[in-house]
């Protein structure tokens, strides 16, 4: 098994010294899926629900959580992003999201991408929540990572 980065050798949690790293464009895409209903998925489609364009406010929230990554998970960097962009297309079975995150630096935007996907998915929840008590949040993981 190949070692923890953000532990030392005691096992206490660490930030990784990202300090000697190369600084190179970092990409890192994500997706996830939220199942909805077939009625919720004709009020976001006809744009009928009473928090107004869930699409839109999805998509807004997923940008502005990837920009605030390192205020919610201790460990990560606080990184200069060169661009977000996120996704949110109504499907068969919900709404399917997907981010992708680049930057010019010494460490990747994985957990940026993440948790853009994972705040708006949260957000469709929080618009949908009343008209829909059977959501499932699912299927949220990196699809892609690259380093040039």
């Amino acid at each position: 098994m190949d070692k923890l980065t953000h532990t030392d050798i005691k096992g206490k949690a660490v930030m990784v010294d990202v300090g000697e790293k190369e600084i190179q464009l970092r990409i890192a895409r994500a997706e996830g899926h939220i199942v909805l209903s077939d009625g919720t998925i004709e009020l976001i489609k006809e744009n009928l629900l009473k928090k107004g364009d869930v699409l839109t406010v999805a998509q807004l929230a997923g940008i502005s959580a990837a920009k605030q990554t390192s205020s919610l998970i201790p460990l990560c960097h606080n990184i200069v992003i060169d661009s977000v962009k996120v996704d949110a297309i109504v499907d068969g079975t919900g709404v399917m999201v997907v981010s992708e995150v680049r930057c010019t630096g010494r460490t990747g935007v994985e957990m940026e991408a993440l948790t853009a996907v994972s705040i708006a998915l949260l957000t469709v929840y929080d618009m949908c929540k009343a008209v829909d008590k059977k959501m499932v949040i699912d299927k949220i993981f990196l699809t892609e990572k690259i380093k040039k």
